[in-house]
């Protein structure tokens, strides 16, 4: 219920706002309903303790919500999170969008010293100015050693790199777990 986002859903269980649509699609669908005292209700899908990954191309193939105050988002934190908390975890935003821009997805690292507002971000744009509403589209990282390269759409987008956090801790190589969530 939020993470400390002060978000305004409530993520349940089960297949309520999490389910398949009978064309190979799985849906995370956001609702206005009253519930554990917030006025929405959400998923949010984790991979935690089930499947971590180190290094290699994730991606999802997706299709947005937009609408001011929904929050999209495909990301991973670090498999140290349960022992040792956020952001010294670590955290790799696939994507991640602002429902009143529907153009622009964002591509972030978040990590000690350099967290919230203050983690190197990249707006990724969509093709042709694209809304990321209006169909499927794919995001992607290709992760290496000391280097995540951002995709969408199979373009290109941004890299960070070990040195271009200048100085700071690069909490990248180990094994991170995936979300998925509409907040």
């Amino acid at each position: 219920s939020g993470w400390g986002n002060n978000e305004w859903e409530y993520y349940t269980e089960g297949a309520k706002n999490a389910f398949h649509d009978g064309k190979g699609n799985l849906v995370i669908e956001a609702r206005m309903e009253d519930v554990g005292g917030k006025q929405y209700t959400s998923a949010r899908l984790k991979t935690e303790g089930k499947v971590a990954f180190k290094y290699g191309r994730i991606e999802a193939r997706m299709k947005l919500p937009s609408g001011q105050g929904i929050w999209p988002a495909f990301w991973m934190l670090g498999g140290q999170f349960g022992k040792i908390g956020w952001p010294e975890c670590g955290e790799i935003d696939v994507m991640e969008n602002l429902g009143q821009d529907p153009r622009t997805v964002y591509g972030t690292l978040h990590g000690p010293g350099y967290s919230g507002d203050k983690g190197p971000s990249k707006k990724l744009k969509l093709p042709r100015g694209q809304r990321a509403s209006a169909g499927f589209h794919t995001y992607a990282i290709e992760w290496q050693p000391g280097k995540i390269e951002w995709f969408v759409d199979g373009v290109k987008a941004n890299e960070w790199t070990r040195e271009s956090l200048h100085g700071k801790e690069w909490v990248f190589d180990q094994p991170f777990f995936i979300l998925l969530n509409v907040a």
